[in-house]
């Protein structure tokens, strides 16, 4: 039987087996596609000679320090994407594009030399090949009261795994939709996984590659353009160059709707190229090599209602995805389980490295709660010490979370009260990942006392977050300050006193109501420890 079984191998999954692998546990790890990845797809392109990029392309290192640290741990080299300023619009579809400056429109993305195939390659070889099993998709998952039990469904027929734990690095969506739970998952639970949109699942793009170096550059063109029209095929388009500029390559994202796209597929590549030459001239008449990915129509990306795409950014990381299930056999990955940088790969990889502490924890966890018993004191603050380890960890990762928000508000046409709800959010999602984590905790009620209905743990739970908000409101004053994007919303970029005040007094609200629902969560523990000696 098997320590751990891994159900995804896209990058959560394959960060996860690395970290196993690392620390000597027996797993193995199970894909649906015939390939590893996921969502991450980077094909050849003979015109170019380049390996272009048909899902994740971009990584942001001021936001996204994981992804961050593992490129530069893997030695892998990255590039900035090409931004000289400027960015074409397209907004008639019978005019001419005119040209606009926009500074800093790619918020310092960088790409992968290679393509960001480069990065599932490097963890895919720190696996143990005869742990990594193609083509094999999960169908249904058992509890077994001491271990799991999965059935997939391969190309030889049916195969079933037995394991003590699994993992599912899996869209949440596509697990409600077509996965078999024995015994099924709470109705709340199941709630939330239909509720977390599939990032990039209704999504399209097109890569054409050239021979030679890229013709819109010479002629003054950044390769950056949006096109607005009604008609348009490509709404957002990038220069998909390499990173001396030498091999030319040109991408895009489809403005047509899932449905559109199927009815146009025949000529879709007429229109594509008609559109490169609208935008960037004759120069690229005579066409290139296209490469087309619809992610809709990827039966293990895409679920039925993904069809429907959020109208923005959704707020991934629910508490709900994040707990593990059936005592603790049971856990979800993906990006969509991630508070930071979810929807990201920065996401996938944060989910990955939560769920290896718990798996690698879970047997320090146990010999505490049994070396302890005698010692309740002793047990409660190793809780409490954790506890604050976490919240230690959070600040960075929260400051992250409201500058995605921010640029994500400013990126959607938000205007007014921006800095409000990006650090409201982010603290709001902060705190409400604090209630799942001490909701794990175990501690020792009894040798806690209760006075006027408060936990004598509760200040000591609050005590954590010292000097959490106040960090957090500096950073994003001196953020603020010196953002070009803020700097025509006086506003934003230099918060009035009564703003920050009215700011403030939200994230206050916010903590009462945390405070109160940590509260509870200590106080029904201590009710159901009582319950528990009773029935002894």
């Amino acid at each position: 039987m098997l320590d751990v079984v891994i159900v995804g191998g896209g990058a959560c999954g394959l960060a996860l087996a690395r970290g196993l692998a690392v620390a000597g546990v027996n797993f193995a790890l199970y894909e649906a596609r015939p390939r590893l990845g996921g969502r991450v797809l980077s094909v050849e392109d003979k015109a170019s000679g380049l390996r272009v990029d048909l899902g994740p392309t971009w990584f942001w290192p001021a936001t996204q320090p994981t992804i961050a640290a593992l490129v530069k741990e893997l030695g892998l080299t990255d590039f900035p994407q090409y931004d000289p300023g400027t960015a074409l619009l397209l907004a008639f579809g019978d005019k001419k594009p005119e040209t606009r400056m926009t500074p800093d429109l790619h918020s310092g993305a960088r790409r992968l030399d290679g393509g960001m195939a480069s990065l599932i390659e490097a963890l895919a070889a720190a696996i143990p090949p005869e742990a990594i099993h193609l083509s094999s998709a999960l169908r249904a998952i058992s509890d077994r009261g001491d271990h799991v039990e999965l059935s997939f469904e391969t190309e030889g027929g049916t195969e079933t795994v037995t394991a003590k734990r699994a993992v599912l690095a899996v869209p949440p969506r596509l697990l409600a939709e077509h996965l078999a739970f024995a015994p099924e998952l709470d109705a709340l639970s199941r709630n939330a996984m239909r509720s977390a949109p599939t990032w990039m699942a209704a999504q399209a793009k097109a890569v054409v590659g050239f021979s030679g170096p890229p013709a819109w550059r010479a002629e003054g063109h950044s390769g950056n353009a949006f096109a607005t029209h009604e008609q348009a095929v490509l709404g957002e388009i990038f220069d998909a160059c390499d990173a001396t500029g030498e091999r030319a390559a040109v991408g895009g994202f489809f403005a047509l709707s899932a449905e559109l796209r199927e009815a146009f597929g025949g000529g879709m590549p007429m229109l594509i190229d008609s559109q490169f030459v609208q935008l960037f001239g004759k120069s690229l008449e005579a066409g290139g090599e296209q490469h087309i990915q619809d992610w809709a129509r990827e039966p293990f990306t895409c679920a039925t209602i993904d069809l429907t795409p959020p109208s923005e950014h959704p707020d991934y990381g629910d508490p709900l995805l994040r707990q593990a299930f059936w005592e603790g056999k049971l856990y979800l990955g993906g990006t969509e389980t991630a508070r930071e940088g979810g929807g990201y790969l920065e996401g996938a990889l944060v989910a990955a490295e939560r769920i290896r502490r718990r798996l690698l924890d879970q047997k320090e966890t146990s010999m505490i709660i049994s070396s302890e018993g005698a010692s309740g004191e002793a047990l409660n603050e190793a809780s409490l010490a954790r506890f604050r380890e976490w919240v230690n960890a959070k600040r960075a990762p929260t400051f992250a979370s409201y500058r995605q928000r921010l640029n994500f508000g400013l990126s959607n046409g938000q205007r007014e009260q921006i800095t409000q709800r990006a650090m409201l959010g982010a603290m709001e999602a902060a705190l409400k990942e604090a209630l799942a984590v001490l909701e794990s905790l175990p501690f020792d009620h009894s040798v806690v006392a209760v006075d006027k209905g408060r936990s004598d743990l509760t200040p000591l739970v609050q005590k954590s977050f010292d000097g959490f908000i106040q960090e957090l409101l500096d950073g994003v004053i001196d953020y603020n300050r010196t953002s070009c994007a803020l700097s025509n919303f006086p506003e934003e970029h230099k918060p009035s006193k009564d703003y920050l005040n009215v700011t403030l007094l939200d994230i206050a609200a916010a903590w009462k109501e945390f405070s109160l629902d940590a509260n509870q969560i200590l106080l029904d523990k201590k009710v159901a420890d009582q319950q528990a000696t009773r029935s002894l």
